[in-house]
C-alpha cells in the first residue's frame, strides 16, 4: 500500500490543543470507502477528512469527510482545517479562496493573512432551510432539564446549512453544564427526523468577550459531545437571524463551545438577512498545526 501524507491540526482554537481535532489525509485516490472508514476509526477524531486529489475538479478540490462511524455530507471544522492544508502543502501560496467539493455540494473557504500566514478562515454555508419545531418538554426530556430551563421565547426548530441540527435555546449557563443526553429518548426523538444534532446554547458564557456558549450533541454520528462545530453553528446563525435573536438583521459574534469536556474552542459567526429575504452565513476559526505524517 502507498504512502499517504496526513497532518494533525486543531481548528477553532486560539492556542494548542484546543479547539476540535481534526485529521486530514492526501492523496487517497486509491483508498476504498471502506479503507477511508477505517482509518477514521483508527485515527477517532471526531472527524478525518480525505483530499482524493490534488488536482483540481470543476474549480475546487474533491474531499470526503468521516466520523469514526460514518461518512457525513459536510461538516464545519473538516471543511476549514482541509482548506488550510491544501493552503499551506498543496497550492503552497496566498490564495483569495479554497474550493472543497463535498457531497453536501462546493463550499468555499476564504482565509485572511496575517504576516503572510492563514489567520481567520471563513466557509461560506450554503443558504439555510428551517424544518419543524418541537415543544419544550421532549427536548428537556432528551436532555435531563427542566422545562423551566427552556427559553420559550424562541422555538425549538430544526435549521440547516448543509446539515440540519435541532436548535435548542436555553436560559443559562447552568442549564448548559448539567444537559445531559438521555440514549432512548433521544433515539426516539431522532428516529423519523433528518436532524441527528442537538445544538444548545444559552447568552450566559465562561468569558464576557464571547456572545453565546454552545454545546452540541450528535450521538448518531458518533460525537456525544462536540468541542467545536462548524456545520452546526452555521445553523444557528441561521435560526438568530430567522428569530431576531439579537434585534437586527445583522450579526457578528463570538461563540465559545467545548469548555466542558476541556477543549475551549473559539468560533466566529457572521450572518445577515438581504432585501429579498434571503439569510447569508459564514463560519470563520484558526487552525493551528499539531502534527504530521505519513499513513503506511
Amino acid at each position: 500500500m502507498p504512502e499517504h501524507p496526513f497532518y494533525i491540526v486543531d481548528v477553532f482554537a486560539e492556542e494548542k490543543y484546543a479547539g476540535n481535532q481534526l485529521a486530514v489525509v492526501r492523496d487517497v485516490q486509491p483508498l476504498s470507502s471502506t479503507e477511508m472508514q477505517k482509518i477514521a476509526k483508527e485515527m477517532h477524531f471526531s472527524e478525518t477528512s480525505f483530499i482524493l486529489s490534488e488536482k483540481k475538479r470543476q474549480g475546487g478540490y474533491d474531499v470526503r469527510i468521516f466520523t469514526p462511524e460514518k461518512e457525513v455530507p459536510f461538516a464545519g471544522h473538516p471543511t476549514l482545517g482541509t482548506a488550510y492544508i491544501i493552503q499551506q502543502e498543496i497550492i503552497k501560496k496566498q490564495v483569495t479562496k479554497i474550493i472543497l467539493n463535498l457531497k453536501v455540494g462546493q463550499i468555499t473557504v476564504t482565509p485572511t493573512y496575517v504576516q503572510g500566514q492563514p489567520d481567520v478562515l471563513w466557509m461560506k454555508q450554503i443558504e439555510p432551510t428551517f424544518g419543524k419545531t418541537f415543544d419544550a418538554q421532549t427536548i428537556s426530556d432528551v436532555l435531563n432539564l427542566s422545562t423551566a430551563d427552556i427559553e420559550t421565547a424562541f422555538p425549538i426548530q430544526e435549521a440547516s446549512t448543509g446539515v440540519p441540527d435541532i436548535i435548542v435555546p436555553l436560559k443559562t449557563l447552568s442549564a448548559i453544564k448539567r444537559a445531559k443526553i438521555d440514549k432512548d429518548k433521544y433515539d426516539q426523538l431522532i428516529k423519523n427526523i433528518k436532524s441527528k444534532g442537538l445544538l444548545i446554547f444559552s447568552p450566559e458564557t465562561y468569558h464576557r468577550k464571547n456572545h453565546l456558549n454552545v454545546r452540541f450533541f450528535a450521538d448518531y454520528y458518533g460525537v456525544p459531545d462536540d468541542p467545536a462545530t462548524g456545520s452546526a453553528n452555521g445553523c444557528l446563525a441561521a435560526y438568530l437571524i430567522k428569530h431576531n435573536y439579537f434585534g437586527q438583521k445583522q450579526i457578528n459574534i463570538r461563540v465559545e463551545q467545548g469548555y466542558e469536556i476541556g477543549r475551549p474552542s473559539l468560533l466566529l459567526l457572521r450572518a445577515e438577512k438581504d432585501q429579498q429575504g434571503k439569510i447569508h452565513v459564514n463560519v470563520g476559526g484558526k487552525v493551528i498545526p499539531i502534527a504530521e505524517g505519513k499513513l503506511l
